[in-house]
Parts: structure tokens; C-alpha cells; sequence
């Protein structure tokens, strides 16, 4: 008895725990490799951003862990506390109590480190989705105040307090995890229509009446065209791919990182991998980061809640969103939006994030997996 107990307790999706780890693995190493030469000239040692992302990688490790365990019933009442402890962060970022880097003020100080509420804003619009859409489907199909209204002004509210920041790529990814969640949770297609058509017109408004958010579309349409200026660091990131051939230069002897990529193991880590490891590096990497999305949306797809397969699909868009539009940005598909690649890039809230999101969709999966051990017996 004590053995089947102990078979059930356990049981996870272990094909998506190794595959996380191994893409965590990679991430240490590249970050290691593109920030050592800077590490060593501000802060006197090459290792500075490595043991940080190191402690960051603990940290978000243990969380996983925890939250692998946590009873279901736990994760489903997360929805409401956490989204009102993200509502207050972000009016925070916005007092002076909110730390400014670069114009943007995106973080909040908390002794030697400073947290980004904005990754773990996707956390909370998720489960507060899911609860909405997976317990309210008779008011949701009876009438649009009730059942549409609500999800759509708590999203604007999130928006709005980026935009403040400003954090324009922030807001596009939650107005992006809202439009796949209404797909999914049913809204129906004319609210949909209505609403991107809406979000794509607030988005062009945003872009002309700002000069700035306008020099980096024109960049991003002709970077080499101002290639000293908007168009700067996106073509360093193409120079780096293109440098990197079939096998790359070998870890470590990229060029590009030698203060030619500007934070080169932040948003654009991906380019130093192509530059240092080649097609063969980036071929690894899609590899172990499909493994992780495709058993994501597995998980998802075995639920037989319907909030509990809500809660997983926005778990795995928000690892999928991030890793399509960081490579969508650093080849010269889309405009620069500030979007680390999960669990590569340097940086605490998003490694964290990630590995929260990792640790519930493990903790889903242990659902499933018990059910088929027990239709196999």
C-alpha cells in the first residue's frame, strides 16, 4: 500500500521536468558566455550576472518545486489574492517608491534586487481567466455585461498601469494571452472581432503619437537604414547570426558580445547562440524548447475540467508567447518589444516566472498521469 501511495504522490510529467532543466542548463552556460567580458569590466569579475542568474535559478527552482505539490484546490483560489497583489505592484512602479532604468519605470526595489511585477502579471490574468471563463459559462453566453464585460476591463486595467510604465510590449502580451484565452474559453466570434480590431487601433494610435515607439517600427522595417541609432541593436543581432554558419565560432569566441550587442544576455542571448553554436547550437535549442511547449499544451489538452484546461493552455501560451516573439524580435521578424526568452535570458522575475509557471503545469499533469496508471491496471 505504502509503495502506491508513494507511485501517485510522485508522478509527474517527468519528459517536461528534464526537458526544463536541460533548456535551464543551456541558458546558465549562454549567459555565462555572453556577459563575462562586461561582467568583468563593471563589476570586476566575469562570473558577476552567472551567480546571480545562478541564485535566481535556485529560487525559481524551489518555487517550482513547491508549487508542483500544492494542493489543487490552492492553486484555484490563487486567482483573486494574486491578482490584486499585482494590481497594487504596479501602481507601486509607478510611485517613487518604483526604480527607473532607461525612462521605464518597470521595477520595484526589494534590498539588492528589484522585481518586475509585470512577469508575474501573465500569471495572475491567467488563473484569473481561467476561473472566469470555466465558472461563469452561463452568464458568459447569456449576456455581454456579465460575461464579457468583466475579463476585458480587469486586462485594460493591467494595460493601462504598463502603458504608464511605459511598457508597450508588456501590455500587447496580456492583450495577446486575453484574446487566446476568450478563443478558448468560447467567447463568441463578433466580441472577438471587436476586440482586436480595437486592440490593433489603440496599437497604431500608440505608434504614431509616440515619436519613439515610431523610430523603432521604421527601424524594424529598414534597420540598416539607421543602423547607427534605432536600428543598432537588431543589426548587431543579424551580424551575429550571419556569423555564426552551420556550427558557430564555439562557445565562448563570439564577437558581437564584445560590447557590439548591447546587453547581449538579456532579450537578444539568442543572437550570441547563434553566433557562438551556429545552426547545430540553435537546431538544440528548438529541439528542447518544443519538447517543453508541445508537452505544455499535452498537459492542457488531458485536463477534463474545463478550468483546469484553461489554466494550463495560459500557462503554456505564456512560455510559447515568449519564446516566439524573443525570436520573432532578435531575426528582424517583429518590432523590438523587451522580451527575455524564458528560462534563457538573464534576469530574476521572468526566470522565476517561468519556473512558476513550469511548477504548475507539473502539478496539473500529476492529475492525468495518475488517471491513465489507473485505466492501465
Amino acid at each position: 500500500m505504502a509503495d502506491k501511495r508513494s507511485d501517485t504522490k510522485f508522478t509527474m510529467d517527468w519528459m517536461l521536468l528534464i526537458a526544463v532543466l536541460c533548456v535551464l542548463a543551456f541558458g546558465l552556460v549562454m549567459v555565462l558566455s555572453s556577459s563575462g567580458i562586461m561582467a568583468e569590466r563593471y563589476y570586476g569579475s566575469k562570473y558577476h550576472f552567472f551567480q546571480k542568474q545562478l541564485m535566481f535559478a535556485s529560487v525559481g527552482v524551489i518555487l517550482m518545486g513547491i508549487s508542483s505539490i500544492l494542493p489543487k484546490r490552492f492553486v484555484h483560489s490563487l486567482h483573486y489574492p494574486m491578482l490584486g497583489a499585482i494590481l497594487v505592484a504596479l501602481i507601486v512602479t509607478l510611485t517613487p517608491l518604483g526604480v527607473k532604468v532607461n525612462g521605464s519605470s518597470r521595477w520595484i526595489a526589494l534590498g539588492p534586487f528589484s522585481v518586475q511585477p509585470m512577469e508575474f502579471a501573465k500569471v495572475a490574468l491567467v488563473l484569473y481567466l481561467a476561473y472566469f471563463f470555466g465558472t461563469k459559462q452561463d452568464d458568459f453566453i447569456r449576456t455581454f455585461k456579465r460575461g464579457v464585460v468583466p475579463p476585458f476591463l480587469i486586462t485594460a486595467i493591467l494595460c493601462g498601469l504598463l502603458l504608464k510604465q511605459p511598457d508597450f510590449g508588456g501590455a500587447a502580451v496580456l492583450a495577446a494571452l486575453l484574446f487566446c484565452m476568450c478563443w478558448v474559453g468560447g467567447t463568441r466570434a463578433v466580441y472577438l472581432g471587436g476586440f482586436g480590431l480595437f486592440t490593433m487601433g489603440a496599437g497604431i494610435m500608440l505608434i504614431i503619437y509616440s515619436p519613439y515607439r515610431f523610430r523603432r517600427l521604421l527601424a524594424f522595417l529598414d534597420p540598416f537604414k539607421d543602423a547607427d541609432s534605432i536600428g543598432y541593436q537588431l543589426v548587431q543581432s543579424l551580424y551575429a547570426f550571419g556569423a555564426g554558419g552551420f556550427s558557430g565560432s564555439g562557445l565562448g569566441a563570439g564577437k558581437q558580445k564584445l560590447f557590439y550587442l548591447p546587453e547581449a544576455h538579456t532579450d537578444f542571448i539568442m543572437a550570441v547562440v547563434g553566433e557562438e553554436l551556429g545552426f547545430v547550437g540553435m537546431s538544440l535549442f528548438f529541439v528542447l524548447m518544443g519538447i517543453v511547449i508541445c508537452r505544455a499544451f499535452s498537459i492542457s489538452y488531458k485536463q477534463e475540467e474545463l478550468r483546469d484546461r484553461l489554466i494550463t493552455f495560459g500557462l503554456a501560451l505564456i512560455i510559447t508567447l515568449g519564446a516566439v516573439l524573443n525570436l520573432a524580435v532578435v531575426m528582424g521578424a517583429a518590432p523590438p518589444k523587451g522580451i527575455a526568452m524564458p528560462l534563457m535570458s538573464y534576469g530574476g522575475s521572468n526566470l522565476i516566472a517561468m519556473l512558476l509557471c513550469i511548477g504548475l503545469l507539473l502539478n496539473f499533469s500529476r492529475s492525468h498521469v495518475e488517471r491513465e496508471s489507473k485505466v492501465r491496471k
